[in-house]
């Protein structure tokens, strides 16, 4: 009989928390295996908090931690990470949207002898259009651009063996992204197939702009591509910059063209400018990268945590 471990990171989800914990015992009953519950709230201000002390009152299965402030959904993860205890965590959002009632699926698999098992959504029910879109993007772009072989249309809803566990909770970068960091760990992977609901209540918390931030996030963790498409970039500009001037050249000594250096030289000028303040940005977000990462701040801070609960 395994001890599994269920990670939740909370955010404004007073609305979800108890129907969320009513499907997990559920769950529980009629399993053959023992659970044990995270929550690990994210600075909420709607009163999660004290729904989830309430729960851990009644029952002492579940275990919650805290955080001072909000952290980022990534780290707040990573609290439930460090603490969680069992032979596997299973990782879940608060929100519904990814049915609990996909985890027996998860835990079989792992039974099976794989070490992730992540889900993987068939269908996205009640979003709009653009978020879609906007998803369907973002996947496929950080797979493009990132060395790492992050699976398409995942979110952070899975299980990982506790070796993978214990190799997480030895990558301890500010500039987090948790599906990635458990794709780089290696080890035997394998998808679970599910189709994801409306959100139970609330609102997101993923907006156009967080996404995008996040895809940065991923690119620049877990790539040099960057740096390298500016270095591209310079050879482009400057191959253009040398053919045009061949070219106004030849006209002026074959043709009889008048040559506007003017002209040409502000507008190179401009194409080079561009360049060089693309560059400097790439350049600026990786050394800020590096900066936030001596600094050797923790990743979060916590403000109360159950008793007896300790970091692993």
């Amino acid at each position: 009989m395994a001890l599994i471990s269920v990670v939740i990171p909370v955010l404004d989800e007073a609305g979800c928390i108890e129907t969320l914990f009513e499907r997990l015992s559920g769950i529980a009953a009629s399993a053959e295996d023992t659970f044990e519950y995270f929550f690990v709230d994210d600075g909420s201000k709607d009163g999660s908090r004290k729904i989830i002390r309430s729960l851990a009152a009644a029952n002492e299965n579940i275990k919650y931690i805290l955080l001072s402030r909000h952290f980022g959904h990534e780290p707040a993860t990573t609290a439930g990470l460090d603490h969680a205890s069992g032979d596997a965590v299973v990782i879940i959002d608060a929100d519904l949207q990814d049915p609990p009632e996909v985890i027996p699926e998860l835990i079989a698999k792992w039974k099976e002898g794989n070490e992730i098992v992540y889900a993987r959504r068939r269908s996205r029910k009640g979003e709009p259009l653009q978020k879609k879109i906007a998803s369907w993007v973002f996947y496929r772009t950080i797979r493009r651009l990132s060395a790492v072989d992050i699976p398409v249309d995942t979110g952070d809803f899975r299980l990982i063996d506790k070796c993978v566990v214990e190799a997480f909770r030895q990558c301890r970068e500010q500039s987090r992204f948790v599906r990635g960091l458990i794709a780089w760990t290696g080890f035997k992977q394998v998808a679970v197939h599910y189709d994801r609901d409306e959100r139970y209540a609330g609102v997101t918390k993923y907006n156009f702009f967080k996404l995008a931030m996040l895809a940065l996030d991923v690119v620049i963790g877990f790539s040099s591509i960057p740096l390298r498409i500016g270095i591209l970039l310079g050879l482009i500009l400057c191959s253009l910059s040398l053919i045009v001037t061949l070219v106004v050249v030849c006209r002026f000594l074959f043709l009889g063209a008048d040559i506007s250096l003017m002209t040409l030289m502000i507008t190179w000028v401009h194409f080079l400018i561009g360049g060089q303040f693309l560059m400097l940005g790439l350049v600026g977000e990786y050394i800020a990268r590096v900066y936030r990462q001596v600094q050797n701040r923790p990743l979060y801070i916590t403000a109360e945590k159950s008793k007896d609960l300790t970091v692993k």
